[in-house]
């Protein structure tokens, strides 16, 4: 069995944090003022390095680079979280992360307006061939000419995805005159006058301009092909910044090769290089109005400013307290600030009896339990357990060595 120290958060300087590919200064400053010691590494570790790296440490914060695979989560022994400084937790194996009993935390809305503007502008730039222009100015040619260029009032804006990026694209759109139509497989209420389209198939033939804004899943993956694309109305437009895989990539590039669409923006890709300076290959590339970046729909000084402190926050309270909110996949409890007591945490497999195992340990060393906390997925269970009076060794073991326990941890 690990050592009783190392289950515990206390002392606070003991528990090491490593923070990955230039996650924002402020995170390192937060966790930093609560005591913790904290490393920051600017690069993507490879495989090896990165097994190396994160033996010994307990929380480490990553983006959407490093790859967390079961090889590199047996090599974390003592790692208590994992704190995804981005919006989706697709690098991470959710799977072997939950057997282990590490929580994975995300920031799913803390670049929403970022991305929302971002879009907002490309909806601008294609509609006016904005770039098609530039490029012919950078080499000598001068079009000035209005053919295929259009204002963004009045047209017919369709966003597959309403959640909170997606309803602010609405809000924005709707304040430069367009006309929203939404569809989500989840009943959302509409923001403004955008009306809510009862299939993907409707909107998609109804609007000038689709944006995309949905989570990467088997539902979603290849949403957008040949099918789609043939539906969308001639001459339309579409915009995809939410995952590479939403997207049939060589079926867009013929849409816009035979005419079918006037143009399209790309920000996410099914295949993405590692890191800045290295080859990007795309099917798309060379066509006209067709704007590439490279995944930066989140990259503004606010939206990682935003992200870091949020991550943060969720970090120092579950090690602090052990809340999971805005936990991927352990599940989500809020619990109060621990004062005058000794906290159990314990992540167990969700089997029937096991809170009773737990109970029965309290009982034959007539703990009192001041309260108790238990909520569970299909997956784990997580109980959380306040007692006034310490909890010796012994107990501490018994309950530990429950069969169906996957990690248990004492708070001070």
């Amino acid at each position: 069995m690990a050592s009783r120290e190392s289950l515990t958060s206390y002392p606070k300087e003991k528990i090491k944090i490593l923070l990955l590919e230039g996650v924002h200064r402020s995170a390192h400053e937060s966790l930093g003022e609560d005591g913790f010691t904290v490393e920051s590494q600017a690069g993507v570790p490879g495989g090896s390095e990165l097994a190396r790296k994160v033996d010994g440490i307990h929380v480490l914060g990553i983006r959407s680079k490093t790859r967390i695979t079961p090889e590199i989560l047996s090599k974390a022994r003592r790692l208590l979280a994992i704190g995804c400084f981005c919006i989706g937790t697709d690098q991470v194996n959710l799977e072997q992360a939950t057997a282990l009993g590490i929580p994975v935390f995300n920031s799913p809305f803390s670049n929403t307006r970022s991305v929302a503007e971002l879009v907002i502008g490309e909806i601008i730039v294609l509609l006016r061939r904005i770039f098609d222009k530039s490029r012919a100015a950078h080499e000598g040619e001068w079009q000035k000419e209005a053919k295929g260029c259009f204002e963004v009032r009045n047209k017919r804006l369709g966003i597959v995805g309403y959640g909170h990026i997606g309803s602010q694209v609405s809000i924005l759109a709707e304040a430069l005159g367009m006309q929203v139509f939404y569809y989500d497989i989840v009943d959302k209420l509409p923001m403004g006058n955008a009306v809510r389209m009862q299939s993907l198939e409707k909107l998609l033939k109804s609007v000038d301009i689709v944006s995309l804004h949905v989570p990467e899943d088997k539902a979603t993956t290849g949403m957008i092909g040949e099918g789609q694309l043939d539906r969308m109305k001639d001459g339309g437009y579409l915009i995809n910044a939410s995952r590479g895989k939403v997207v049939d990539l060589d079926a867009l590039a013929r849409a816009l090769h035979g005419g079918k669409l006037a143009g399209a923006a790309v920000d996410v890709f099914p295949e993405e290089p590692k890191g800045t300076g290295e080859k990007f290959a795309c099917p798309l590339q060379g066509i006209p109005n067709v704007i590439l970046t490279p995944h930066v729909g989140g990259s503004t000084k606010e939206a990682q400013e935003n992200i870091a402190r949020d991550l943060s926050a969720k970090l120092i309270r579950f090690i602090n307290n052990g809340s999971t909110m805005g936990c991927v996949n352990i599940p989500q409890v809020h619990l109060p600030v621990l004062r005058d007591h000794h906290r159990i945490l314990h992540i167990h497999r969700n089997v029937p009896g096991v809170l009773s195992k737990v109970n029965d340990v309290f009982s034959k060393f007539a703990i009192n339990v001041e309260s108790q906390y238990l909520k569970t997925n299909e997956k784990v269970g997580y109980l959380i357990v306040d007692v006034k009076r310490d909890i010796s060794d012994e107990v501490f073991a018994r309950i530990k060595g429950i069969e169906e326990t996957i990690k248990a941890r004492i708070l001070y």
